[in-house]
């Protein structure tokens, strides 16, 4: 009986398929996608006429994640001013994630997106809301009920399982505001023209688990640097991580030689030659420089410290351990985050570029003599020859000192970071928490294969 009356209502052109596409739409009009506590309205108003609207949940204000990681930072408590408030756009996006972010603007475009307001002054009655327009406390969003009809856009893997199991392989820690990688050498960060399998599209990936939304970046390692990667699993921790690291660079003047700063992070470098004090701190800005006539650039440190361009770049370091061969271990701790920051301080500042940075040491390079340790390498090689080939075509065996062409030994080895999710869970259940009070977590990475046997090497 409904199959024939909607072959009667429609036009005499429908064809077989698209009559079975109306069936489809007939019978599926009460399937929802998305989680709602409440039924969409008919006739709310002139607007929907003989239509139905998809309700959204109402809007809860959420945590300002800027405004909490700068309190905690500098230790304040939070204001009542720290709730954020939202725009229509960003509560659709929050409430369905699966809906394409183009559809979204679309809807807001097409004045297709109502506001029911929460204000009991005000009459009960729907409005054209746009997509910038800031919401209240309670108000609710409603959209076309198309959007229910939609199925989910189920984001396609493009790695096998052993590509996701080696992602996973490099989680050092996770909770629910972060988790935290070891990035191999040779994986760039985040995507680009010409970049394939970065580590950010592999953790929307790998590491979503089963978040809805994928981790977010924090801070940002060298493609040929290995070592500690923080993401934030949320919005609100990864924006509240963001801005401590903010904060730290603003603040760096103000940290040095504080040994109780809030977040630490030191890496290892073996270095070429040997500074001439055991430690110190390099103040030294940095710039941008064009070179190949303008095929290419790099950072050099600026003389004129009035100059615009310059930014203020602060590195500790001190030696781990020196060697007679011509080389030393050093543990550098950058109080700000600048590009190719340790790089350039230690080539440009100590003397001592690190090892495998052709960019900053080639005149060190051409005059430094590798060693050759045959027994060593022999069996390197043989364990490499044995052991799996490595997904994404990674090579985490050579490049150590015994061989001619050495990588970069660059390792971010340990950080020291607020616990956020035990952070966010205080402030959510106490508006009063004591923000100087959160407690940090202390992450170690292992240094990758090849610095590992230089290490080994230098210590023989």
């Amino acid at each position: 009986m409904l199959l024939r009356l909607i072959n009667l209502l429609s036009p005499q052109s429908t064809t077989a398929c698209g009559g079975v596409r109306r069936c489809i739409a007939v019978l599926h009009v009460s399937r929802s996608y998305y989680s709602t506590g409440k039924e969409p309205k008919e006739n709310d108003n002139d607007d929907n006429k003989g239509g139905k609207w998809f309700t959204l949940p109402p809007f809860t204000p959420a945590l300002n994640g800027a405004a909490l990681g700068k309190e905690i930072y500098h230790g304040r408590a939070l204001t009542k001013s720290d709730a954020t408030t939202i725009t229509a756009l960003k509560w659709v996006l929050r409430c369905c994630p699966e809906l394409p972010r183009s559809l979204v603007q679309k809807l807001f475009r097409l004045r297709q997106v109502r506001r029911e307001s929460s204000d009991v002054q005000r009459e009960r009655k729907l409005k054209r809301v746009a997509a910038k327009d800031s919401i209240d406390v309670g108000d609710r969003i409603c959209l076309p009920i198309t959007v229910r009809q939609l199925p989910l856009e189920k984001q396609d893997c493009h790695f096998n399982e052993e590509e996701v199991d080696f992602v996973r392989s490099l989680v050092l820690y996770k909770d629910p505001a972060i988790v935290v990688v070891n990035k191999p050498p040779g994986m760039p960060v985040q995507g680009g023209v010409g970049i394939k399998n970065s580590l950010d599209e592999l953790a929307a990936t790998c590491l979503s688990y089963d978040y809805s939304e994928p981790p977010r970046l924090v801070h940002r390692l060298d493609r040929d640097s290995s070592g500690i990667l923080v993401m934030g699993r949320t919005q609100t921790s990864a924006t509240a991580l963001h801005s401590i690291f903010r904060e730290r660079t603003f603040g760096a003047k103000d940290d040095v030689g504080n040994e109780e700063r809030i977040l630490q992070r030191r890496y290892w470098a073996l270095v070429i030659g040997s500074p001439r004090r055991p430690k110190g701190l390099i103040s030294a800005p940095l710039g941008k420089m064009v070179v190949d006539n303008g095929k290419s650039d790099r950072i050099t440190v600026i003389d004129n410290g009035q100059n615009m361009s310059a930014q203020h770049a602060i590195t500790e370091y001190r030696v781990l351990k020196s060697s007679c061969h011509g080389c030393t271990w050093l543990e550098l701790s950058p109080l700000t985050g600048r590009k190719h920051q340790l790089r350039v301080h230690c080539a440009e500042v100590l003397g001592t570029p690190i090892v495998g940075d052709l960019k900053y040491g080639w005149q060190a390079h051409r005059k430094w003599k590798h060693f050759p340790w045959p027994n060593l390498e022999k069996k390197s090689n043989e364990n490499v020859s044995k052991g799996k080939t490595i997904p994404f075509g990674l090579d985490l065996e050579s490049g150590s000192i015994s061989e001619k062409h050495p990588r970069l030994h660059l390792h971010c080895k340990q950080m020291l970071l607020p616990d956020m999710s035990l952070a966010l869970r205080n402030v959510q259940c106490s508006s009063d928490y004591d923000l100087s009070e959160v407690e940090n977590l202390e992450l170690v990475a292992p240094l990758p294969s090849y610095m590992q046997r230089s290490w080994d090497i230098l210590n023989s």
